[in-house]
């Protein structure tokens, strides 16, 4: 998933080690993730185009450590579903 230049480095430092960023939420979390490979609600994200008219793709507005885990867990070849819902708004 694209996102935004200020989001970059926060959420590749989460994704670095998602199984500590589901361990240290309430236990639901770690629940869900085992049981469906995916967080309890999805991400909100933004069109870029809101923060920088030239800008383009998708700011993580909230749930930037959602997004990590899910860039971590696919990466460590972890348990993720196949489809992930997220909120986003667009011009």
């Amino acid at each position: 998933m694209p996102t935004g230049e200020s989001d970059a480095s926060c959420i590749e430092r989460y994704a670095e080690n998602p199984v500590h960023w589901v361990a240290v939420r309430p236990r639901q979390v770690g629940r869900h993730w085992e049981e469906h490979g995916t967080w309890l609600r999805p991400p909100l994200l933004i069109d870029r185009r809101f923060l920088d008219p030239s800008g383009g793709g998708l700011q993580v507005l909230e749930g930037r450590t959602r997004v990590s885990v899910l860039r971590g867990r696919l990466r460590e070849e972890l348990h993720v579903a196949p489809e992930h819902d997220a909120w986003v708004a667009r011009l």
